[in-house]
C-alpha cells in the first residue's frame, strides 16, 4: 500500500489549477520513479493474467492515454499496480495544444472537461522517453504491457491525416506491445470524421499495410487498437464494427489478433452535468458521467463484433463496481484515467480485485 494516502494529497492538488496540478503530479512521478520514494504512491499489483489480442496482460486494469502524453512517467505509473499503461497521444511534430485554460474540474459529478488538443513534445522526444523506461527489465517474467497512442498534428489537413498516423506508427512500433490509433478526440478539428465508413476504411487499410511491412522488418506483429467516441448512434457503431471486422477477423469471421477497439474517449454531451460550474466549457467530458454512454457503446460493439473481438473499455470508472460493469457490458479489459484523479492509485487495485472476483479468467 502507498505510504501517502491519496486523501491527504487530494485537497492540496484540488486547490491548484487543474492543469497545474496535473503537471506537478507528473513532474513528481517522473522525479521519484527510479528512487525508493516510489513507495509513497505504489500499490501491489493484483495477479489476474488474461490473454487478449495475443498479449498476456498481468491483470485487466490499465491506464488510459492522455495522462502521460510524453511517456515520461512509465516506470512510476507501473508502480501503481496497472496491468498495462497507455501513453500519448503523440503526434509527429511537437505542438502546444489549445490555449489555456483548457482543463476544468466538476467535483460534484466526479468529472473533468478538457480541451488540451494533443499537446505533446513530438515523436522523437516520446520515443526517447519510452526507450528509457525500465519496467520490462525490472518485472521479470510478467511485465506490465505498454500501449502507445498515436494521433495527427492539428496543422495537418484532415485529408493528409493518414500520413501522420503512418509516421507515428513507424516510430513507435518497435517499442509497443500494442498501438492505439486515436480518431476520437473532440479537441482536434475534424478528427472524429475519421470514424466514418470510407475514411475509417482508408485509414485502417493503410495502417494494416504498413503494419505488415513493419512486422516483416521487426519480426513482431503487434495489435492495433482503434479508439472511438461515446457520441455514436447504433448505426455509426455498426459501421465501425463492420470496418473493424474487415481487418480484424479471418475468413471464418474469427478475431485474428490484428485489430481491436477502445471504447470510449470523452463525450461532448453535457446532459449529465447541466447547470454545474464549467459545464458549458468546450472540450471532452470524462469521469463518472461517461460510464453509461461508454457501456452502451461497448454493449453494441460486442453484439456486432461477436465474442472473440478485443474490446478495451474505458470511461467513468470510479469504483470496482464500475470496472465490473465494463466487463459485464462486453469489454475484455478496462482502463481508468479521471477516476485516478478523484480516487488515487488505490482505485487500480480496487478495480483489479473486483474484476478478478466477478469475472472468471479467460485465456
Amino acid at each position: 500500500m502507498s505510504l501517502l494516502p491519496y486523501a491527504l494529497a487530494r485537497p492540496f492538488l484540488f486547490g491548484l489549477d487543474p492543469e497545474a496540478a496535473h503537471e506537478l503530479t507528473l513532474h513528481s512521478i517522473a522525479k521519484l520513479q527510479h528512487s525508493p520514494l516510489t513507495c509513497l504512491y505504489s500499490e501491489p499489483r493484483v495477479n489476474d493474467p488474461f490473454t487478449l489480442a495475443g498479449l498476456q496482460f498481468p491483470n485487466r486494469v490499465g491506464l488510459a492515454a492522455g495522462l502521460d502524453k510524453n511517456a515520461s512517467c512509465i516506470d512510476g505509473l507501473a508502480a501503481m499496480g496497472f496491468g498495462f499503461v497507455e501513453v500519448g497521444t503523440v503526434t509527429p511534430r511537437a505542438q502546444p495544444g489549445n490555449p489555456k485554460p483548457r482543463m476544468f474540474r466538476l467535483p460534484q459529478a466526479n468529472a473533468l472537461i478538457n480541451r488540451l488538443g494533443f499537446n505533446n513534445e513530438g515523436l522523437d522526444a516520446f520515443i526517447s522517453n519510452v526507450q528509457r523506461a525500465q519496467f520490462r527489465r525490472k518485472a521479470g517474467a510478467s511485465p506490465m504491457l505498454l500501449g502507445l497512442n498515436i494521433g495527427k498534428n492539428a496543422s495537418t489537413p484532415i485529408e493528409r491525416a493518414t500520413d501522420d498516423y503512418l509516421t507515428c506508427l513507424e516510430g513507435v512500433y518497435p517499442h509497443a506491445d500494442y498501438v492505439t490509433v486515436n480518431i476520437s478526440s473532440p479537441n482536434t478539428q475534424n478528427l472524429r470524421s475519421l470514424q466514418s465508413d470510407t475514411a475509417l476504411d482508408a485509414l485502417l487499410g493503410a495502417v494494416a499495410e504498413r503494419r505488415e511491412q513493419l512486422a516483416q522488418q521487426t519480426g513482431r506483429r503487434i495489435p492495433i487498437f482503434v479508439k472511438i467516441a461515446p457520441d455514436l448512434d447504433d448505426t455509426q457503431i455498426e459501421v465501425i464494427a463492420t470496418t473493424l471486422m474487415r481487418y480484424g477477423t479471418d475468413s471464418q469471421g474469427q478475431a485474428n489478433n490484428a485489430f481491436g477497439v477502445i471504447a470510449t474517449n470523452t463525450t461532448l454531451s453535457r446532459e449529465a452535468v447541466a447547470g454545474m460550474e464549467h459545464a458549458t466549457e468546450a472540450g471532452g467530458l470524462s469521469g463518472a458521467p461517461v460510464l453509461a454512454a461508454s457501456n452502451r457503446v461497448i454493449r453494441r460493439l460486442r453484439a456486432c463484433l461477436g465474442k472473440g473481438f478485443p474490446i478495451i473499455g474505458v470511461g467513468g470508472i470510479l469504483s470496482g463496481e464500475d470496472a465490473v460493469s465494463k466487463i459485464q457490458s462486453g469489454a475484455n479489459v478496462v482502463q481508468i484515467y479521471t477516476g485516478l484523479i478523484y480516487k488515487g492509485p488505490a482505485l487500480v487495485r480496487e478495480a483489479a480485485e473486483a474484476i478478478k472476483a466477478a469475472a472468471p479468467a479467460s485465456h
